[in-house]
């Protein structure tokens, strides 16, 4: 498996410009790191450092446009390929596709056939360009109050009407925690579909180690079904970055 910071979240409280973000990964151990929007960031610099570096950016996301909305599916589909510009320049082969939050005015089923439809729009582009697109369902009791998608049976629902191997799930073990507990059987039982998978403890969000979810055990299920991809560490330290990453890396390696 691939550990890789999620340096908005690791990092959001620290004062670290990106260079000296990079380079603390690098000196901590991590071969990766992924980060959230593309639009405020400085590509170039990043594009020099991951090569400087030798770092490779796990995942990132596309453009944050409603999935829901029959009328933005158009939008949706240009952010995609100019996000595809920015993957390509970094070498990333892994996008996050979130559907935004529930709409008034269009029922449920309606909401769910059109993230479908949007998804089935992109799949031509993701397959030409050897990109994966994730699709993350999100907790709405403590987070993302209002978000569509929240359960992992409702988001494997859509990705298996898409039919494209390179549109899967994006399992948050923390996210799922709270939406729905059942973490290792739901795991196994889907770990064909599993694009990705991200972590952070409950309560709080914080570094693995800090809350109920057992880690040690959710990572040896994952060594036993063969996953070897990304673990996005996507959580707020309780301390210093570096506390917060070498204590995900006692509770990962156990």
């Amino acid at each position: 498996m691939i550990y890789s910071p999620s340096i908005d979240a690791v990092f959001r409280n620290s004062g670290y410009d990106l260079d000296r973000i990079l380079r603390t990964v690098k000196e901590l151990g991590f071969t990766a790191f992924e980060f959230w929007g593309w639009g405020n960031r400085d590509i170039d610099l990043m594009e020099q450092l991951v090569q400087e570096l030798d770092l490779q950016v796990g995942s990132f996301c596309t453009k944050s446009i409603s999935l829901l909305d029959p009328a933005l599916r158009d939008s949706f589909v240009i952010g995609l390929e100019e996000t595809l510009v920015i993957a390509k320049r970094l070498n990333c082969k892994y996008l996050i596709a979130v559907t935004g939050n529930t709409l008034d005015g269009f029922s449920r089923a309606e909401q769910h056939q059109s993230i479908i439809d949007g998804l089935m729009a992109c799949a031509p582009l993701l397959e030409a360009a050897g990109v994966t697109l994730v699709l993350e369902p999100l907790n709405t009791k403590v987070n993302h109050p209002g978000y569509f998608l929240e359960t992992t049976a409702e988001a494997l629902a859509i990705i298996a009407e898409v039919g494209s191997p390179n549109v899967k799930l994006l399992y948050d073990v923390y996210h799922q925690q709270i939406t729905e507990g059942d973490l290792t059987p739901t795991i196994s039982f889907n770990i064909g579909q599993i694009g990705y998978i991200h972590v952070a403890d409950h309560p709080g969000r914080h570094e693995l180690g800090t809350g109920e979810i057992a880690y040690p055990f959710v990572m040896n299920k994952l060594r036993e079904l063969g996953y070897s991809g990304y673990v996005g560490l996507e959580f707020i330290p309780t301390g210093t970055p570096e506390d917060g990453l070498r204590a995900c890396l006692a509770q990962l390696d156990k």
